[in-house]
């Protein structure tokens, strides 16, 4: 279960990444960043629960969490994060501006969940 905890890690943090770089084109292109951007939000929203469900399976099982910082950057922080976007994305008047605050989260929640594996694989 570790070893599926931290693949899963790794697709979460490059997830947001590549939707970071997606809705960074759309947005110099002023372009929509079709469905699919949208998507691959839906996706890794549900993949951070799934992460969620994974490490409270591990510390049911007797592993050790990391560190409380790996607890706040995997979930809470990010979590807080999409719930502020989502609040301001249905507070916006011009329903296409809606991707750019989650262009800017993505980029937030990516520098959260990288920080998030680095403490989980042990790194300074």
């Amino acid at each position: 279960m570790p070893t599926v905890h931290k693949y899963i890690g790794f697709v979460i943090v490059g997830g947001w990444f590549v939707l970071f770089l997606w809705g960074t084109v759309a947005w110099v292109a002023r372009r929509d960043p079709t469905a699919w951007f949208w998507r691959l939000l839906a996706v890794l929203q549900v993949l951070l629960g799934v992460q969620l469900i994974a490490g409270i399976v591990l510390l049911a099982t007797g592993h050790a969490l990391p560190s409380l910082l790996h607890l706040g950057y995997g979930i809470v922080f990010p979590v807080v994060a999409l719930v502020v976007a989502h609040s301001l994305a249905r507070s916006l008047e011009d329903e296409f501006d809606a991707h750019k605050i989650f262009t800017l989260i993505a980029f937030v929640v990516f520098g959260l969940t990288l920080r998030a594996l680095s403490t989980g694989l042990g790194l300074p």
